[in-house]
């Protein structure tokens, strides 16, 4: 394969993935991991990738708010991982918010008929925690957002400001070792940063390809976070970084 073969598969492997690892790349172009490195950081200074941490994440959409139906077929397994992991913290008679993530929904689908009260901004929670008969539901209400099918705006901020919730469980689209946790939409980031502030305890549900990322709205430092939930493929020398400051973390084995 020539050179300018492979930096093409490249861009072409991280833009369909959205995020691909130094390893794999190796693998599949058939060179060393120290090539793959030199091709990352030229095609990082031409701007048609990202360099994160192990590897690389596509820069198409980092910016804008993936459709909630392109969202819910991406890395489908780790979610629901993390979502189930993530199922067991809840308590019986707590108050919770989900957010209107991909994450939250499979949260929602795995949460047992228990007593619960859960403040969602997303129809997907709302709907799919509906035939839970134990469970009360608490929609923010808002401006709808079909993109993600969730209510974002200044009435769903205000909503918030009404409770005061024992767990908060969010996603989100990038999160950096010194840049914290980022969103592509500024509404979205509005109305997580509001749903923080409310909340007792804050569990980030991130997978693998979430590391790394800078997307375009601040939502909240580290110092915000109190627990992370990941997957067994997140990097262990930046998972070892978020315990030192101060961080639980809850990563799936393999």
């Amino acid at each position: 394969m020539l050179v300018a073969e492979r930096l093409q598969k490249i861009v072409q492997l991280v833009n369909e993935r959205g995020s691909i690892r130094v390893t794999e790349l190796s693998d599949l172009c058939g060179v060393t991991e120290e090539t793959i490195r030199k091709d990352l950081d030229k095609l990082e200074a031409e701007g048609k990738l990202m360099r994160s941490h192990g590897g690389a994440v596509s820069v198409q959409d980092t910016q804008q708010e993936s459709p909630y139906f392109v969202r819910e077929t991406t890395n489908v397994e780790e979610k629901k991982q993390i979502a189930m992991a993530a199922v067991s913290l809840i308590e019986p008679g707590d108050r919770i918010i989900l957010d209107a993530s991909t994450s939250a929904w499979w949260i929602a689908r795995y949460l047992p008929d228990q007593p619960l009260t859960v403040l969602t901004n997303s129809m997907k929670v709302a709907l799919e925690l509906a035939a839970k008969e134990k469970i009360q539901v608490v929609s923010t209400g808002g401006i709808l957002v079909s993109n993600s099918l969730s209510f974002v705006g200044p009435l769903t901020e205000r909503s918030l400001d009404t409770y005061h919730v024992d767990k908060m469980f969010l996603s989100c689209k990038g999160l950096h070792l010194t840049k914290g946790i980022t969103e592509p939409n500024e509404m979205q980031g509005l109305v997580k940063r509001k749903m923080i502030r409310q909340s007792e305890k804050v569990y980030l549900l991130a997978d693998y390809s979430k590391f790394g990322v800078r997307s375009f709205t601040h939502v909240a430092e580290w110092s915000d976070i109190h627990h992370l939930v990941t997957d067994a493929k997140s990097d262990p020398a930046i998972i070892r970084q978020i315990r030192e400051q101060g961080i639980d973390v809850t990563q799936l084995e393999g």
